[in-house]
């Protein structure tokens, strides 16, 4: 019950002792999310996934993983369907929103606003991405999946060398991930974007406070090579005041197939929050590094699944139920093949 009730709004409400307690209940939750056994412990439980700017991967992520504990899930998305158009409050939309949900996930254009939402709810929050801020669950999914490509190669969290790269400036990916890796000690992160696109000073100095090594540069070529996990962002156009400002940057730091093999250290693991723009003049992570072993996006997306549940578990106070609440599979089920 160590998370019961909490409002999920930032990375920082989180230490090593509770990180670990939520993957041990991540872990947990493979059987489920890989539909080897079903549990209803959420049955007649709502969620409200509450979405005012546009998501995909986030939202159906939060969506998919409250129904495979039994849930029901009641959606908004984007600004303009929503009252706040109307000139209607986060406190007023939160108050009401809440009394139709047991938990709500919201994500927000603007920084600050999952907290300002959490003020005027009477149910538990999750923050699903305010502005440039944080996006902390996507963080928590981001360090188990570290955690386990780390160990697939006999490897721990002291062994982490970590290149970020991309847009550091707006990807609120980065600054979640960074705040986390902050509570570990010893770390090699080098940090690799544009000048104008660098981490926020405040992200660098909480690493090299936390006494890790850290590197920056704006040359794609000297962050690669140490990196047994490489982070890739994208550009985040949505974040620029204009277009034109945004296509300074598109495909700057392009990793395909002959970047990774000249550069990157074999069996190097390559990471991206998603979506990655496939675009031609964009396409900072290029397809034909799809059928390489290193390519973890779609591993780490999985993880997300196994992450949410045990976030909507451990806040409702479910974790030590799931058993209780299992049957066997009795669909086809092509995620075991």
């Amino acid at each position: 019950m160590f998370l019961k009730g909490r409002h999920i709004l930032s990375v920082r409400d989180f230490d090593l002792e509770l990180i670990d307690q939520l993957f041990d209940v991540a872990s947990a939750m493979r059987p489920y999310a890989t539909r080897k056994k079903v549990t209803r412990v959420l049955e007649g439980a709502i969620l409200g996934n509450m979405f005012f700017e546009p998501s995909t991967r986030t939202r159906v992520s939060f969506g998919c993983a409250f129904n495979l504990l039994g849930g029901e899930v009641r959606e908004t998305t984007g600004l303009s369907s929503s009252a706040l158009a109307k000139g209607e409050s986060l406190y007023d939309t939160a108050q009401v929103l809440s009394g139709y949900s047991d938990i709500i996930c919201m994500r927000h254009p603007d920084a600050g606003s999952a907290a300002e939402f959490a003020v005027g709810s009477r149910v538990p929050v999750i923050n699903g991405g305010d502005g440039p801020n944080e996006h902390p669950t996507q963080a928590l999914l981001d360090l188990f999946t570290i955690k386990q490509e780390l160990a697939t190669q006999q490897k721990s969290m002291q062994d982490l060398s970590l290149t970020m790269l991309g847009d550091l400036k707006h990807g609120r990916t980065v600054h979640s991930l960074a705040s986390l890796l902050s509570l570990y000690s010893g770390l090699k992160i080098q940090l690799v974007s544009p000048q104008a696109l660098a981490m926020p000073t405040e992200y660098v100095d909480m690493l090299e406070n936390a006494g890790h090594q850290v590197y920056v540069s704006d040359k794609l070529d000297d962050g690669l090579p140490s990196a047994n996990i490489i982070y890739q962002t994208r550009i985040q156009e949505e974040r620029f005041a204009t277009q034109e400002e945004a296509n300074r940057y598109r495909g700057y730091f392009r990793l395909n197939k002959k970047v990774y093999f000249e550069h990157c250290q074999p069996n190097a693991v390559i990471m991206h929050p998603l979506p990655r723009d496939s675009r031609n003049d964009a396409n900072e992570l290029d397809n034909d590094l799809n059928f390489e072993p290193g390519l973890a996006i779609f591993r780490q997306t999985d993880n997300g699944i196994l992450v949410r549940m045990a976030l909507f578990a451990c806040i409702l106070g479910v974790e030590n139920q799931l058993v209780k609440y299992e049957r066997p599979v009795n669909w086809f089920n092509g995620l075991t093949k």
